[in-house]
């Protein structure tokens, strides 16, 4: 008994993640609060310093007060720290700030690094991180050169930091824009629907920082040897491509018709590709239609992949179910695919997910629509954006009570942190016992 007792318990990786995330969001709140963050030099309202902060660190992208108007220059240089230690993730920076005081890692931060990028082993985590690094502040470096020439000419001098600002933002699936405000809206990217340096700028920074850390890897040791890649990158590459391409096609046919054919393609595909956890827009989305809406609502759920600086479920959770209806549908015993046999336990992690977040996007739009007031639909959709990190809206979130904000920041960072990271946090060593109970067979369908 007293052996018992003295045991220390020590925080799981997966409780670390959780309360490193919590911890950087009220820090965020704190700082947003002061008067110096505000352009109008006023103190900011608690919770809207919390939702702002929540939304910068889960990289989502909603707001209750526009950034590019609202926020000082230091307010903004802190919402754009916090979106970057939320891209990269809390653990990956703590880390990172390790790294280059020269100290040693210990056996513990690597497993707890390993969890927080998804990477399947612990040996040469130390290296992956610093792959990571460089790779992220390389990339984002160049998309914000390649942005200049669209925000100097407009700007001037002011256009390097949009140039900054929106690399940054992108990269990280944030949405965040400090473009300003029009009378009745936040217009984001409408102003440059047709510029074609822009979208595409933006477009890859947001597919390069959603596909994923390892897919990078992958690409960068193996480079064309597709078939040497793993199995998982390889399903990252694929669904991406698909959720891309066939959702572009679906907006260009039934939506966006008031657009000459060349913005109209433009805007379909920019659509398609920043729904995924993005949240920048080039249109406006309050006027597509609503199937339109609801396809976005999908994508949003399904978002970006596992160890990247993207939210949602993921795209592997999404595939994976959808290889077992097919192995369902062929009555075959096993799923795969690419020569490749998928572990029962990972089909059953994807279905908790799946059932996860579709049970907080729809209780979430629900309770905001009974107590708002407001068409399901509309809040549905911000819902769906909210736990998936998305950041689009449609107009809603502005105007809603302290309530329906407090369920869209417990959305934001439930969805941040991930689902399976949830669940394992909340219930690590909790009913170890996995005695086999006599069978009995359940009919389902």
């Amino acid at each position: 008994m007293p052996e018992k007792l003295s045991k220390k318990k020590h925080l799981t990786s997966f409780q670390l993640i959780i309360l490193g995330f919590a911890g950087v969001i009220l820090l965020g709140t704190v700082l947003l609060m002061l008067p110096v963050s505000s352009s109008e030099r006023v103190p900011t309202p608690f919770h809207e310093a919390l939702f702002t902060a929540t939304s910068a660190v889960c990289v989502t992208g909603l707001v209750v007060k526009d950034t590019g108007s609202y926020w000082s220059l230091a307010g903004q240089t802190m919402i754009l720290a916090l979106i970057q230690i939320g891209g990269l993730g809390v653990v990956t920076v703590a880390a990172s700030v390790s790294l280059l005081s020269g100290k040693k890692i210990s056996l513990m931060q690597r497993s707890t690094m390993q969890d927080a990028i998804s990477a399947p082993k612990v040996g040469g985590i130390v290296r992956l991180t610093r792959f990571i690094l460089k790779g992220t502040f390389l990339i984002e470096t160049l998309g914000a050169v390649l942005l200049l020439p669209v925000f100097l000419s407009d700007y001037g001098v002011k256009g390097i930091w949009l140039s900054v600002f929106h690399s940054v933002s992108a990269f990280c699936n944030a949405g965040f824009d400090i473009l300003g405000t029009t009378v009745h809206s936040f217009p984001s990217l409408t102003g440059y629907s047709g510029n074609m340096l822009l979208n595409m700028v933006i477009m890859l920074l947001i597919i390069i920082g959603g596909i994923g850390f390892l897919t990078w890897d992958d690409i960068y040791t193996n480079k064309r040897n597709f078939k040497r890649y793993r199995m998982q990158s390889k399903i990252i590459l694929m669904t991406t491509a698909c959720l891309i391409l066939l959702p572009a096609v679906f907006f260009f046919i039934c939506d966006l018709k008031n657009l000459s054919t060349g913005k109209r393609l433009l805007a379909a595909v920019f659509q398609s590709v920043t729904t995924r956890t993005a949240g920048f827009n080039t249109i406006n989305i309050s006027e597509m239609s609503e199937a339109s809406k609801a396809v976005m609502i999908l994508l949003m759920l399904i978002g970006g992949s596992p160890g990247s600086t993207a939210g949602g479920m993921k795209t592997t959770t999404f595939t994976v179910l959808i290889l077992n209806a097919i192995a369902t549908f062929r009555s075959q015993e096993n799923a795969g695919s690419f020569g490749r046999r998928l572990e029962y336990h990972v089909i059953k992690n994807a279905a908790t997910i799946a059932m996860l977040y579709f049970t907080l996007f729809f209780c979430g739009g629900i309770a905001i629509s009974v107590y708002e007031g407001l068409p399901l639909l509309d809040c549905l959709y911000e819902a769906a954006s909210a736990v998936g990190t998305v950041g689009l809206t449609l107009g809603i979130t502005p105007r809603l009570h302290i309530f329906s904000q407090v369920v869209l920041i417990m959305l934001m960072y439930l969805g941040r942190v991930g689902g399976l990271t949830l669940i394992y946090a909340v219930f690590s060593g909790r009913n170890k016992k996995n005695a086999r109970l006599p069978l009995e067979k359940i009919t389902v369908g």
